[in-house]
Parts: structure tokens; sequence; C-alpha cells
């Protein structure tokens, strides 16, 4: 992905891509992109919750060994 993008805009894009899919309003000729453009955003989105999962996992573990210290 060229620019960055938010994870919500990424959810948006791909949200527009499955309802174009699904309601057939896009042709043969540009399917083949908008599932590439798809596969790129569900990437991305996997990415960065995987990122976001481990920083609060590492946020509540400092949290949990603060509050064990202050014991």
């Amino acid at each position: 992905m060229s620019k960055t993008i938010t994870y919500a805009e990424a959810i948006e894009e791909l949200e527009t891509i499955v309802s174009e899919i699904e309601n057939a309003s896009i042709g043969v000729d540009e399917l083949s992109e908008k599932v590439k453009r798809a596969a790129e955003l569900i990437k991305f989105c996997r990415s960065k919750l995987t990122a976001t999962e481990r920083e609060v996992g590492s946020i509540l573990k400092n949290l949990e060994t603060e509050a064990l210290e202050v014991e």
C-alpha cells in the first residue's frame, strides 16, 4: 500500500470491495484488481491487529507487575 492508511479506512475500503463484488457492480476485468487490493487490506488489518494485541498485552503485563510491586 503506497499511502499510510488507518485500520478504520482499510476496513471501510474492504467493506466497499465486498459490497461491489456481492452486488456484481464490477466487471470481470476489474475483479482481479479488487481481489488483489482486498488481499493487501486483509494482510494490513491482520498485521495491525496482531501488533495492537501485543502492545495491549505488554501494557497489561506492566500494570500487573507494577501492582505486585506496590503490594
